[in-house]
């Protein structure tokens, strides 16, 4: 029997292998994610920028309190990354009526851990921070931030298993209208709560975290209706059944907990980078945002690319292409490469240009530059080695990428530490830790794609 992948609306069929990871269909796949990316990432900006002019304190603060609700959202992301690997094998099957069970209970249980995720962080962000923080300044803005921030999870939990649904069917198109929607609706909210517009409160820093939480609910809101007037839910038996079953909500966990402990554990990293950097003073943690932000903002192209990887790779197997995988991987790295090189290039040689998005102080302004410059080229790493992760995690092998991130995360912890407490550094030395990670996980990575029983995975 004849298999079959559907990429949005062009069918492609196992006998006509040149055109399964042809750069157009990967492209056609790609180019939705970026725009969600870039409209996820113009909150990112968008909050930096503004927040940056109100003051260090409040700058600082919102690196330490993001990249902490980046951590917990990761793990939401984390289940939708496993489903999204169920749905697009099931997809690759033409095993359509499969995928409404995958999606329904993912739901379910992505609603109930936003409850659960939400009261501990109610309960228990006013004691972590309190530890962690050392600064009374960055502390209060930090809390202030997060006391409404968290009611996001609500909305970006149920957000992204949608997402993963999409995605997994390569029907990408619906993201393009998703990322105007949050984008925009963050930027005019941003405006009006950050400095208190057209008779709205000023609420600085607070106002940051209600306008994302506001955008990513107007982004549900869409998600909902697009998909009851204009997808198939007989076709995928979505919504057929939103009583739980436990099996399928196993089968996407044996997938997905590496993945999310990977990502929980990744992300929490990061947060101790932060938590450092703020122990170095109050600039230096000004300047590491500013750099949080110009970096996220250059990963966009590759952060999509690897996306794509992951879901053409399960898609593939599906079909039974696997003898495909490693040229797709390759070719997808190669387009990385060519999407994020100008990108550096123009990011290196203009650093301030860039630091002025986020700042008019002259004195912060020439801080940023050294960190800036090193970001830039790390995202070279960046683009080739999270193409990498995203396919071994798309072979299903989801507990090798967690225990590649394992080994990759001792050392880069030990540097970052050494760098930023043990032996101060300036800051741009203690990016150099990006360095150390993406070459780790990708070059482990890589070696089991290649020599790795990826093959033998069964899901």
């Amino acid at each position: 029997m004849q298999n079959n992948i559907t990429f949005s609306d062009v069918t492609l069929h196992s006998s006509n292998l040149a055109l399964v990871n042809s750069t157009k269909n990967i492209l056609n796949i790609t180019y939705p994610i970026i725009l969600t990316l870039l409209a996820q990432n113009i909150i990112n900006v968008t909050d930096t920028a503004f927040l940056g002019r109100v003051s260090e304190v409040a700058l600082g603060a919102s690196a330490i309190a993001g990249v902490f609700y980046f951590a917990i959202y990761m793990v939401g992301f984390g289940f939708s990354q496993g489903a999204q690997i169920l749905i697009g094998r099931r997809n690759g099957e033409a095993n359509y009526k499969q995928i409404g069970p995958i999606f329904n209970n993912s739901l379910i249980f992505n609603g109930t851990f936003a409850l659960f995720l939400f009261v501990v962080s109610a309960l228990g962000i006013p004691h972590l921070m309190k530890l962690l923080v050392s600064s009374d300044q960055i502390y209060a803005a930090t809390i202030e931030y997060l006391d409404w921030r968290i009611y996001g999870y609500f909305f970006i939990f149920l957000n992204v298993v949608f997402r993963s649904f999409y995605v997994g069917i390569t029907d990408t198109r619906i993201l393009t209208t998703s990322a105007i929607i949050t984008a925009l609706t963050n930027i005019i909210f941003d405006y009006l709560l950050i400095f208190g517009m057209f008779g709205f409160p000023e609420l600085g820093i607070a106002g940051a975290a209600i306008a994302s939480v506001i955008a990513e609910a107007a982004t549900l809101g869409y998600l909902i209706l697009h998909t009851f007037i204009y997808t198939d839910m007989k076709k995928y038996g979505l919504f057929s059944s939103l009583r739980v079953d436990f099996k399928t909500i196993g089968q996407i966990l044996n997938l997905s907990i590496f993945i999310m402990f990977q990502f929980l554990i990744s992300i929490s990293t990061w947060f101790l980078f932060f938590i450092f950097i703020e122990r170095m003073g109050e600039r230096p943690l000004a300047v590491t945002n500013i750099g949080r932000s110009m970096y996220i903002l250059l990963m966009i192209p590759a952060s999509a690319l690897s996306t794509t990887a992951g879901t053409l790779v399960s898609n593939m197997i599906g079909s039974g292409l696997k003898e495909e995988v490693m040229s797709t991987v390759n070719k997808i790295i190669r387009i990385a490469i060519l999407f994020v090189a100008p990108l550096i290039i123009f990011t290196f040689a203009f650093p301030e240009l860039f630091a002025h998005i986020y700042t008019d102080d002259e004195s912060l302004v020439l801080a940023s530059v050294p960190v800036i410059r090193v970001v830039s080229i790390a995202v070279i790493f960046y683009a080739v080695a999270n193409v990498v992760v995203n396919a071994v995690s798309g072979t299903g092998s989801a507990k090798t990428a967690f225990y590649i991130e394992m080994v990759t995360l001792i050392f880069y912890i030990s540097y970052v530490y050494f760098t930023a407490i043990l032996y101060p550094q300036s800051v741009a030395i203690v990016w150099f830790s990006e360095f150390i990670y993406w070459s780790f996980i990708g070059g482990l990575g890589y070696w089991f794609l290649q020599k790795g029983k990826w093959h033998e995975n069964r899901i």
